[in-house]
């Protein structure tokens, strides 16, 4: 199963190592609001009280007393009434039953619990077996690349929460931040999956190509539909949070772009390894004939990631699409709406992007690892893939 770890895997492992390393050790400059006499812990609900909850057909108000124990903390096997507050929010609201497994927190004086807000349902052992179940299918199934895969996802995730949105909030220009953590992870991600040779240059070059040209897509078009970064969730509550300096309209820029790099990255490294089998079979083959096969594979990709691309864009959308259809909204309304407005923006430049990448990699790779040099052949080859 690790027959290919060779040194050529290994250097790119340890450097994704070392940087997983200095992000988990990284000052967060935003840390976690820990208040004195408070601790957050699991319980389990023993009985519940729906007496002070008023039902008005789907909306219910009011509050849900539960009789729970303690499971973990300073307070483990204790007994003690806490009390769910009901706001009227399908989306937000929750209902607890006997049995569940719940976040509480504890708001205590001395070894007294005074308030036991209950927060929500325990999740996290579900997610970490969830999470666990992944890692042992995709080791057992792709060998190294699977740990490759794992450590790509850790880097990615410490690097969005540890510098990407900690360098949004200190209002550092997110386009820039943007670019700058996307080219990481790009040269990051595609090392791991390749090692450190041509195959690696070359997706890398693609993938670059693409994202920065869905990028300056971005910036022109975000301004030429009108649309406010206010569209994002949440985005609101951010500025009435303390950060009313922020440049919405940026962040969603970098949004766009960031959001499409995966995309970008599966294209470039899938016509890369195209074109490098297609030379290992036929090493003679001339850099003319290496293009010609990168761009064949390009055109077939790119019909079912664009498709991807919508299905994952809209998929979020499902429920305002049918609240449209029930309303029998005119399309022409619908279409000029900026939350729809938003996710066509989002769709089509990172389609664009995507249909970019395919020539940028083909070029690469037919450039990188052919083995015969002809300059002619290069300008002609670059000439006839622009020209299709």
């Amino acid at each position: 199963m690790f027959k290919d770890f060779n040194r050529q895997n290994t250097i790119p492992i340890i450097i994704t190592l070392l940087g997983i390393i200095f992000l988990l050790l990284l000052p967060n400059q935003f840390p976690e609001n820990k208040y004195e006499n408070t601790e957050r812990v699991a319980a389990k609900v023993l009985s519940t009280d729906e007496s002070f909850i008023k039902e008005t057909g789907l909306i219910k108000v009011g509050e849900q007393l539960c009789d729970i124990e303690i499971l973990e903390g300073k307070f483990k096997g204790k007994t003690t009434r806490g009390t769910n507050r009901l706001d009227g929010s399908l989306e937000q609201d929750k209902i607890f039953q006997a049995g569940d497994k719940i976040l509480v927190t504890l708001d205590y004086t001395g070894d007294e619990i005074r308030v036991a807000t209950l927060v929500d349902h325990y999740r996290l052992n579900y997610e970490i077996l969830l999470a666990a179940i992944f890692i042992v299918v995709l080791v057992g199934f792709a060998g190294i690349v699977g740990i490759k895969s794992i450590l790509s996802f850790i880097f990615t995730i410490l690097a969005i929460w540890k510098v990407l949105i900690p360098s949004f909030l200190m209002g550092y220009n997110p386009v820039i931040v943007g670019g700058i953590t996307t080219t990481i992870l790009i040269i990051t991600i595609i090392g791991l999956v390749y090692g450190i040779d041509k195959k690696s240059l070359a997706a890398i070059i693609g993938s670059l190509s693409g994202a920065f040209v869905t990028c300056f897509m971005a910036l022109f078009f975000v301004s030429k539909f009108k649309i406010h970064g206010a569209v994002m969730s949440y985005s609101e509550s951010l500025l009435y949070s303390g950060y009313e300096n922020l440049n919405l309209t940026q962040i969603f820029i970098a949004s766009i772009f960031i959001a499409s790099c995966g995309a970008v990255m599966d294209v470039a490294v899938d016509i890369t390894s195209a074109v490098a089998e297609v030379i290992e079979k036929k090493p003679d083959i001339t850099r003319l004939e290496a293009i010609k096969s990168g761009v064949n594979v390009g055109r077939s990709i790119m019909g079912t990631m664009m498709t991807t691309l919508l299905l994952a864009y809209s998929g979020g959308f499902i429920g305002l699409l049918m609240v449209f259809m029930a309303q029998g909204t005119p399309i022409i309304n619908i279409l000029n709406l900026k939350y729809v407005s938003s996710e066509i923006l989002h769709t089509l430049i990172g389609s664009f992007g995507l249909v970019t990448v395919a020539p940028f990699t083909a070029i690469a790779s037919g450039i990188l690892l052919t083995t015969k040099i002809d300059e002619c052949e290069i300008v002609e080859s670059t000439a006839e893939v622009i020209e299709s």
